[in-house]
């Protein structure tokens, strides 16, 4: 991420966005379960809300210098950290009883790098756990927090098909002017 965007993800006022607004909506009606992977978590504000609510969760970030931070500030609690690449996952079949992205799909450079993520968490959730998330949409603010950064924006027009095919059923998404919330669950 280029220095604005790593300011804003960490900034209090994303944290209270997050807090406020765009968790519980993401998360409204989906029950994950004890056991979470939390795929790209960052610098982990979303983390922050989910381990008051959740068993135990395994964050999965790519970025070796905010994974380490993040394993630093959850050292003892019920986050785990794991440096990797969610498009090959270094977990086993069947591991997890939910899994979660948040804002973090339009990082993934490829459309086939985000399939192949969708069907490797399809691949570490246990039958009948659900996947969900939320992501944004195209924005002057989006295209200016990414100058210099990753960025390939999800359309949600299409991507309940692309659920389905990675092996999801029972997929809803809905949208707002300013992101999207998903959830599905693994056949």
């Amino acid at each position: 991420m280029n220095r604005i965007h790593h300011w804003f993800c960490a900034s209090n006022s994303w944290r209270e966005t997050l807090r406020n607004d765009v968790m519980p909506w993401a998360l409204r009606g989906v029950d994950l379960g004890e056991s979470v992977l939390e795929i790209g978590p960052g610098p982990g504000l979303t983390t922050d809300f989910l381990r008051e609510r959740i068993a135990h969760i395994t964050s999965l970030e790519i970025d070796p210098g905010l994974a380490n931070s993040l394993r630093s500030r959850m050292r003892g609690s019920n986050v785990e950290v794991v440096e990797g690449d969610a498009a090959e996952m270094p977990f086993s079949d069947e591991s997890f009883s939910g899994a979660v992205s948040f804002t973090m799909l339009h990082h993934v450079p490829k459309a086939e790098l985000q399939d192949k993520l969708l069907r490797e968490t399809r691949r570490v959730l246990k039958p009948g756990a659900t996947f969900a998330g939320v992501d944004s949409r195209s924005s002057w603010m989006m295209k200016l927090l990414h100058i210099g950064d990753v960025i390939n924006l999800v359309n949600p027009d299409t991507f309940a098909a692309r659920l389905e095919n990675a092996g999801f059923e029972d997929v809803f998404v809905e949208t707002t002017p300013r992101r999207f919330r998903f959830h599905a669950r693994r056949a």
